[in-house]
């Protein structure tokens, strides 16, 4: 009799379960946001079974800097886009091709671990990063999901920007061209405050006989012999001053470039910038002199940043650990790429350094930034270089237009990095017409024993 009523029990149960499973599809199916999901899935690609076949290059020029964009190929038809850093060579890219040829580029951390040791800081870590980029644009595109959400989902829609701004040797017009900024939706300014201001005025410039202002550039500042007097000094305070006339006190409004002084000119300067209430001094020395850079930081009353020359996150952390600035400023081309400068985030957060991005590239490099800045929880302020430059925009498409929009960018929900390249429009701004994404097996076997340990 049991038997009995535990068989009918289950039939009833089996039954109650298929007919709920019924209704629940046919719930789900006729969910559109589910169904839109659905669709997003990249049915053509089996991540498990992806592989690398080629990396490919185009050469973007005056965009205003020089942008070699790189494409990995792979064997389901799916590829990723990247970019090496501006004004670098495609060839740090090119040389590692052999060593990714064959790879899941899914496996994304192997691989970078697998190269990063051919990159370095500078425009030299462009190709460790670029190709770093890609690989995330093709694992996001093999999985239906957009970068952000792998590397932990987003703390932010909207990603704010600066603008650079072309200079001006009267503040009155810098500082109407820093307002125009402003008023075209910029929460965040940044300006030029260069030595070059001094050029040609008597008393407010020291430096040895046959050493000019211009040529202290190639020799890092503390060798220069290229001192501020106090005149000097006061003539860039004035200028800062005239500007923050223009713009008001109520926005950020940071500063850059100001020559190779030594460094009690930067801290004697810094000194006489603090009334006008700067969001930062940006490189007053080389970012590996740490002790000299706490030395500036401890003296001046006004944050102190450096980093868009550092590759991986070794060099920030210690910047952090010591207090030496007090806001990090990787350039994710530089840095290590979008998961190597979201640790450099992450590891100056528990520190208490916030993070800014340096960046200067075309739209691919724009949107690997985006993408980290979205899911790193300490991110400031991301640069822009190219907001004057009409064609810009149109390199790519599938983002909202234009892409800093009132000073923001939206964030991507596409697979990915969440863009594909307007091809007639690159066409149209390569350096070398008709070099767009060639095959490149001259690069295939570049071999050599590259273990670093025995």
């Amino acid at each position: 009799m049991k038997q009995a009523f535990d068989s009918h029990l289950t039939g009833r149960r089996g039954f109650l379960r298929s007919a709920a499973a019924g209704t629940l599809a046919a719930g789900l199916w006729a969910d559109p946001e589910l169904e839109g999901a659905v669709k997003n899935v990249n049915t053509n690609s089996k991540p498990s079974e992806l592989k690398i076949t080629d990396l490919r290059v185009a050469t973007i020029t005056r965009a205003p800097m020089l942008c070699p964009i790189i494409r990995i190929d792979t064997n389901q038809g799916i590829y990723g886009l990247g970019e090496v850093r501006d004004g670098a060579s495609p060839t740090y890219a090119l040389f590692l091709k052999s060593r990714i040829l064959g790879e899941n580029p899914c496996n994304v951390d192997k691989i970078f671990r697998k190269i990063k040791q051919f990159g370095y800081h500078g425009r030299q870590g462009g190709g460790v990063c670029g190709i770093e980029m890609a690989l995330w644009d093709l694992a996001g595109k093999a999985y239906g999901v957009p970068v952000y959400q792998m590397l932990g989902g987003k703390f932010r829609d909207k990603i704010r920007c600066y603008a650079d701004t072309t200079e001006s040797h009267d503040p009155k017009i810098y500082g109407q061209r820093l307002k125009a900024r402003h008023e075209q939706g910029f929460t965040w300014l940044k300006m030029d405050l260069g030595i070059d201001l001094l050029e040609g005025v008597p008393g407010t410039v020291t430096h040895p006989a046959g050493v000019s202002i211009g040529q202290g550039g190639n020799v890092q500042h503390m060798f220069t012999g290229i001192e501020l007097t106090p005149k000097g000094i006061q003539m860039m305070a004035d200028y800062v001053a005239q500007v923050r006339e223009q713009v008001g006190y109520d926005v950020p409004l940071s500063a850059d470039h100001f020559g190779h002084i030594g460094v009690n000119s930067c801290i004697r300067l810094g000194k006489a910038l603090e009334k006008y209430n700067l969001a930062w001094l940006e490189d007053m020395v080389p970012w590996q002199y740490s002790d000299l850079l706490k030395e500036i930081a401890d003296a001046v009353d006004i944050p102190i940043l450096t980093g868009e020359d550092i590759y991986l996150k070794e060099g920030f952390i210690e910047l952090a650990r010591k207090h030496a600035v007090d806001i990090v400023h990787p350039d994710l081309a530089t840095s290590g790429g979008i998961y190597e400068t979201k640790k450099i985030g992450d590891a100056c957060q528990e520190y208490g350094v916030p993070m800014a991005m340096h960046f200067a590239g075309s739209p691919v490099c724009c949107m690997a930034n985006v993408h980290c800045a979205a899911a790193t929880e300490n991110f400031l302020v991301l640069e822009n270089h190219s907001v004057d430059v009409p064609w810009w925009n149109d390199l790519v498409n599938g983002v909202e237009k234009p892409i800093v929009n009132k000073g923001f960018i939206t964030v991507p929900e596409k697979p990915g990095l969440g863009i594909e390249l307007n091809e007639e429009v690159v066409k149209q701004h390569l350096l070398e017409p008709g070099k767009y994404f060639l095959p490149t097996p001259e690069w295939d076997k570049e071999r050599a024993h590259d273990r670093l340990w025995s």
